[in-house]
């Protein structure tokens, strides 16, 4: 399975403690240079910065060779390269959190998910306790409505 992500579910990942799922999910994860840029830069959380410092043997880092689509031009610098690098590996999934890049990336015939699909579907392998996943989230800046979080720890409620 080819997985590329873009910055932004690692980083949260990383500030709840669960960046492991990725390399549990999916094994080896794909990101383009201009990821590994933006997870390195000064206004990363130090967590972010030192993690990236030494990436871990399950992270890939390419340089997407192809130019990207216009209908990207819309897009963060990151999140073209993910989804031009996504389709230049033929990836079977790309995780992006920003739900404009999420319409593109469904745009160029690419299957999605975000933090929360990852969350969800590791629950769903009993890889996590979800209610304290979900509890972690407001000591970052990711941002869901209750509504879909609460939908979330309900779908999950009573599974052992």
């Amino acid at each position: 399975m080819i997985v590329v992500a873009d910055a932004s579910p690692i980083c949260y990942l990383l500030l709840i403690e669960h960046v492991d799922l990725l390399q549990r999910l999916f094994g080896q994860v794909v990101i383009p240079q201009a990821m590994h840029d933006e997870l390195s830069a000064e206004g990363a959380p130090t967590i972010v910065q030192t993690w990236i410092a030494h990436p871990p043997r399950w992270l890939q880092i390419q340089y997407a060779t192809t130019t990207p689509d216009a209908a990207l031009g819309r897009l963060h610098l990151g999140e073209r390269e993910a989804i031009t690098l996504a389709g230049q590996l033929k990836a079977d999934l790309i995780v992006l959190d920003e739900k404009a890049a999420r319409r593109v990336a469904v745009e160029c015939g690419l299957y999605t998910t975000g933090l929360l699909g990852i969350l969800d579907e590791a629950a769903t392998r009993r890889l996590i306790d979800l209610p304290t996943a979900i509890e972690r989230l407001p000591r970052t800046t990711f941002r869901a409505s209750p509504r879909l979080l609460k939908a979330l720890l309900d779908r999950h409620q009573g599974i052992p």
